[in-house]
């Protein structure tokens, strides 16, 4: 283990921006993780190439570095990731004013590299949400579980996590809490309302069996349900929707937000709802709008 004598400058400085990240910014310990794990082999790059300050760092090192990730086998959003976290850690020695530029904004971002997100269309949304048609209490939950994440967009750790506390019926509304536990407020629609009211009434009290659980969906035991248990009924509906394509949670979120952008919803808004910290984020989803519009215009045009 290196002394502080041995250490390279840029441990020191990761160390500043790691504490800052944890403290300021209060991200999650998995996105933490993934930071640390990024910066800590950009950090032995500099190190090999005899970089002795983070000042005389330039793109062209940078772009060297993302190469060299590439050619270690690296997936494209492995690399975009890690184009993330450099550039985040330059701006946060620009502003601690260690350095006097930002060597990594000058990188165009590799977004566009990045595989875009799976969506549903509409149509298939309607045959994935009509596959709990049942009154047993596990039908009404698993319906209102899915009327939920694709109303509202949530991560299925926000789903599960969901206490009855966080909802306003009333209101049309819930608490959710993201990465960071950072609080957002996110609208919910009328069907969604429909079956979650549904479930409280109908379904959850059986579930519960007078525990007094906090949490809002219960599992046959009437505890909380898991994130594992969650995706095990939405791979167990989306087969008997019929549905080819390979549905997970997220594939609800992405609809969520891809269905909104292509009916004119503002990209901030989305975000907002999303719980994104970087509207570039949410920006996938205009690529996949885009890329939508083309597969239908070479579908459907005479000369497409």
């Amino acid at each position: 283990m290196k002394n502080d004598s041995e250490r390279h400058i840029m441990d020191q400085y990761l160390e500043q921006f790691m504490n800052y990240l944890a403290v300021e910014r209060g991200l999650s310990a998995n996105t933490l993780e993934a930071y640390g794990r990024d910066l800590a082999r950009y950090a032995d790059f500099v190190e090999l190439n005899q970089i002795d300050h983070p000042e005389k760092i330039g793109n062209d090192l940078i772009l060297r570095y993302l190469s060299a990730l590439s050619d270690a086998g690296l997936s494209p959003r492995s690399r975009a990731r890690a184009l993330v976290a450099v550039r985040t850690f330059h701006k946060f020695l620009l502003g601690e004013k260690i350095t006097t530029a930002n060597p990594a904004s000058r990188i165009e971002s590799m977004r566009p590299l990045l595989a875009l997100p799976h969506v549903l269309s509409v149509t298939e949304v309607d045959r994935l949400l009509g596959t709990s048609p049942g009154s047993r209490p596990a039908d009404l939950r698993d319906r209102a579980m899915l009327e939920l994440l694709y109303a509202t967009g949530l991560r299925v750790s926000e789903l599960v996590g969901l206490r009855v506390g966080d909802l306003q019926l009333t209101a049309g509304y819930l608490i959710a809490f993201g990465k960071g536990r950072k609080e957002r407020v996110v609208p919910v629609g009328e069907a969604a309302l429909g079956a979650v009211s549904d479930y409280l009434h109908h379904g959850r009290p059986q579930l519960d069996k007078q525990r007094g659980s906090a949490m809002l969906f219960l599992n046959r035991a009437g505890k909380g349900l898991t994130r594992q248990g969650f995706w095990k009924i939405i791979k167990r509906r989306a087969q008997k929707s019929g549905i080819s394509k390979n549905i997970t949670p997220h594939t609800l979120r992405h609809s969520f937000a891809t269905h909104l952008l292509e009916n004119g919803a503002d990209l901030r808004a989305v975000q907002t709802m999303l719980g994104h910290a970087d509207i570039a984020t949410t920006q996938i989803y205009t690529h996949v709008t885009r890329e939508r519009l083309k597969q239908l215009h070479e579908k459907f045009h005479p000369r497409g």
